[in-house]
């Protein structure tokens, strides 16, 4: 007491301002905690989960009684959800006996639904962050509004988890019959119980007990099992080229699946990947009119006179199928085999992958399905669906003549999976469009390498390549050849091939003016390996180039690259000259001295049929001719319209030689005053 009596009163005044805030805080500290009941019915968002939760009665109980962890969907997750909405469904969101916060969650979850298979937990790794994003089966965890704790009206402990889609379980057909948590051969052995729709699973079923193939169906851990369906066993041979080694081709062991949490195009390894043949499955998705169809894609990398090398890719039906050992996808068709033409690829289904590019075929006349099928060897480079809703094809689509030299551009009268162009370094082929060639342009990120093709100025991306059939190859890509979307400005800044002059030609804003739809444009562009050539014979000149001190030089230099007013293809060039040689077309900078000459197979290095220009001496290879663009051509060559003295520096200052010539004459015209 005398020490606090020998305090100072700013002392006195911060010790009871302290005394107060304990004594304010202690009711807090004892308040009782919100409930997760609490929590729902204040959730706008969450109203249809507790309302669910109240009707059921085991529901209602845990969530008043009982410890438990719950799975919220939101109410939009609801209103996308089609399945019938019943008493199991909601036990299959309650983990009843754990509450367990997103950084406890074990690997599986038991739910409260007796019977069902657990749930799975899949963390995923954000980018290049140490964070992760969670997945229940193929839900996504909503992490900020998740990990809410409360205690119930017995004190219990429950945590309250929201996720973005409806958690759904394996469930019988009628309420007279159950599934007891099956694994996949038990979902095999019992699939007319379980409610798949419309699809049946039996052939494939009678497959794996005539392989006696029961036991991967039932090796514990979690596992990946693609399924399919009746409908796929159509064709007579083909259940019978269902073997032992087919059957491990449709199981991934030691990974759990789900359809949103797998990244799309990453490989993973099957039981069929062994010494002797080795097969990787990969998911993808393709959009439709409404939403995404999934798709599952073996790629058999080693096979054997059996198993042909090649991918395969079937649709995924019905997703996401819980079991006890994994997950099962149903698919529509049997992976590995290979066993249909190229025209039965495209015929398969009507909503397929490629179901758009059948339609253009029949819509004119289908005399390209004919010439496919009479084909004993082909690649076809098929636009996806999603290429069709380019709004630049509806006017082309209504000329048939037009519509057909477009498809046969897609279109090579050779074999050429994706491995022979890569390692056989393949630029360009001969497409069955007359005098339309197909170059090739592989983009590499690290390991991964993604192959690009361009036909009549369209730079397309192969997205899924190797599409294996008993009469060539498919490679899916994302845009169909032949129809310009892009101006020459636009071309030039996102074709791989001509990063160099794109960089170069933002001197001064060169670039600017291929943009104006209002002009037409003929310019051959150096291609990047041009650049490097010119660094090689006029290194001084190469170097001054791309500093900035130089970019009036820069400019100048492309701008003898470029013919305003008129857009010209090669044919027209040629004829031109042949006609006339003193009709020399102007560029921006000067009269374009050059001459233009055609090579036919025998002559051409790539033994590629093509043209070839003389500037001051050198021939240079116009190695992609006629490059079509929205508002003009480009000419793509292989050496750059370049000479040593075209950047010169005067006065010993970089780069002032225009600058030091008009000064001088306007000090010259001062004198003279």
């Amino acid at each position: 007491m005398c020490r606090l009596k020998k305090c100072g009163g700013a002392a006195k005044t911060l010790l009871v301002l302290a005394v107060g805030l304990v004594l304010v805080a202690q009711p807090a500290l004892g308040a009782p905690r919100k409930s997760v009941k609490q929590k729902l019915q204040e959730d706008p968002e969450l109203s249809q989960f507790y309302l669910l939760l109240e009707q059921n009665v085991l529901a209602n109980f845990t969530l008043n009684f009982h410890k438990a962890t719950f799975f919220a969907p939101t109410n939009e997750a609801f209103q996308r959800f089609k399945g019938p909405v019943d008493d199991k469904l909601i036990l299959y969101h309650i983990a009843s006996g754990v509450s367990q916060t997103l950084d406890k969650l074990s690997d599986t979850v038991t739910t409260s639904y007796d019977g069902s298979p657990p749930l799975w937990v899949t963390r995923l790794q954000k980018g290049n962050t140490n964070k992760k994003e969670l997945f229940i089966n193929n839900a996504k965890v909503l992490e900020k509004r998740s990990n809410f704790q409360g205690v119930n009206s017995q004190n219990s402990p429950q945590v309250l988890h929201v996720i973005d889609e409806v958690l759904v379980p394996l469930t019988s057909v009628s309420t007279d019959t159950s599934v007891d948590n099956p694994d996949a051969a038990g979902f095999l052995a019992q699939s007319e119980s379980v409610q798949l729709g419309s699809h049946r699973v039996r052939s494939f079923r009678q497959r794996v007990n005539q392989n006696q193939k029961e036991a991967v169906f039932k090796a514990g851990g979690g596992n990946t099992f693609f399924i399919p369906v009746d409908e796929g066993f159509k064709p007579p041979p083909r259940p019978e080229k269902i073997d032992m080694k087919v059957i491990d081709g449709h199981v991934i062991p030691g990974r759990v699946l789900f359809i949103r949490p797998t990244p799309t195009g990453e490989e993973f390894d099957t039981l069929a990947f062994t010494d002797n043949i080795r097969v990787q499955v990969s998911f993808s998705t393709q959009p439709d009119d409404k939403s995404h169809r999934a798709y599952v894609s073996s790629n058999t990398v080693v096979g054997d006179n059996s198993h042909p090398t090649g991918v395969v890719m079937a649709e995924i039906v019905h997703a996401n199928i819980p079991v006890k050992n994994g997950v099962v996808h149903l698919i529509h068709r049997p992976l590995m085999v290979v066993d249909t033409t190229v025209t039965q690829f495209l015929q398969e289904k009507e909503d397929g992958p490629l179901n758009k590019l059948y339609e253009v075929i029949m819509d004119h006349g289908g005399e390209f399905m004919t010439q496919i099928t009479n084909m004993k060897s082909l690649t076809l480079f098929a636009p996806s669906n999603a290429a069709w809703a380019n709004a630049n094809l509806n006017n082309i689509l209504q000329t048939k003549d037009k519509v057909k030299e477009i498809l046969r551009m897609h279109l090579v009268a050779e074999k050429l999976p994706l491995e022979t162009i890569l390692s056989e370094n393949i630029i360009q082929v001969e497409s069955a469009a007359a005098r339309k060639n197909l170059y090739f342009n592989v983009i590499r990120h690290g390991h991964n390498e993604t192959l690009t093709v361009e036909g009549g100025g369209v730079n397309a991306t192969v997205v899924q390549p190797n599409i294996a059939a008993t009469n060539g190859i498919v490679h899916i890509i994302d845009r169909v050849l032949g129809i310009p979307y892009s101006t020459v400005g636009e071309k030039l800044a996102t074709d791989p091939a001509l990063n160099k002059t794109f960089w170069l030609a933002q001197s001064e804003r060169f670039n600017e003016q291929l943009n104006n739809p209002h002009k037409r444009f003929t310019f051959f562009v150096p291609r990047d390996a041009a650049w490097e050539k010119a660094e090689l014979h006029y290194p001084s000149t190469h170097k001054k180039l791309f500093m900035r001190d130089f970019q009036y030089h820069a400019k100048s230099i492309l701008e003898r690259h470029l013919i305003v007013d008129q857009a010209f293809t090669m044919a027209e060039l040629k004829d031109l000259f042949q006609r006339n040689e003193s009709a020399v077309p102007h560029t921006v900078r000067d009269v374009l001295h050059i001459k233009v000459k055609e090579i036919d197979k025998t002559e051409a290095e790539t033994g590629e049929a093509g043209y070839y220009i003389e500037w001051q001496g050198e021939r240079i290879l116009v190695s992609r001719p006629d490059v079509e663009c929205t508002n003009g051509i480009i000419h793509v060559i292989d050496s750059a319209l370049l000479r040593d003295t075209d950047v010169y520096v005067t006065g010993g200052v970089r780069g002032l030689g225009p600058v030091m010539s008009v000064l001088t004459l306007l000090l010259a015209a001062t004198l003279a005053f």
